[in-house]
């Protein structure tokens, strides 16, 4: 017996339709596309092509930082961005109660709550980079500059760089 593909998350849907992007193509896969890693192989693309949408919580508050697939955030300079005394990952209830959506299927804008959203220059080395769709198993393409313009975010360095 086969499982049906899932379908397209509605808050996503929505948020694709209230920013005019109705025709941007989603694609779902059979396989989780959760991780960076899972996506990348699935898609068939560069792992850096991925973008990976991270909750942290500065002082106590929600932010969103959007890097690519191949870095790791550095929270010291997610903290200095911010001015802020503390930085740390949040954990899956938070995620899911600022964004709406479940670890591993955060797409870079669509949330429940409005949130303020970093996004690592790094990103606008690509043509185009693959984002979770709302689901774990959805994603979808998109030039860079629309996504990190559709997340209102600002962008800043915000990825480790290497030793």
């Amino acid at each position: 017996m086969s499982t049906p593909a899932p379908a397209v998350n509605p808050r996503f849907a929505e948020a694709l339709r209230g920013l005019g992007l109705e025709n941007v193509e989603i694609r779902t896969f059979p396989e989780a596309t959760r991780t960076a890693a899972e996506a990348a192989a699935a898609i068939g693309c560069e792992l850096s092509a991925i973008v990976k949408s991270l909750i942290f919580e500065a002082d106590g508050v929600p932010v969103l930082v959007l890097v690519d697939g191949s870095s790791r955030v550095d929270t010291e300079l997610v903290r200095s961005a911010l001015y802020a005394a503390k930085v740390k990952r949040a954990d899956a209830a938070l995620v899911r109660e600022t964004t709406g959506y479940a670890i591993g299927g955060v797409p870079p804008f669509g949330h429940r709550n409005p949130t303020r959203v970093l996004a690592d220059r790094g990103l606008l080395d690509h043509d185009v980079v693959w984002a979770a769709a709302g689901t774990p198993h959805t994603v979808f393409a998109l030039d860079p500059k629309s996504v990190v313009e559709h997340a209102g975010a600002t962008l800043t360095d915000v990825r480790e760089l290497a030793a």
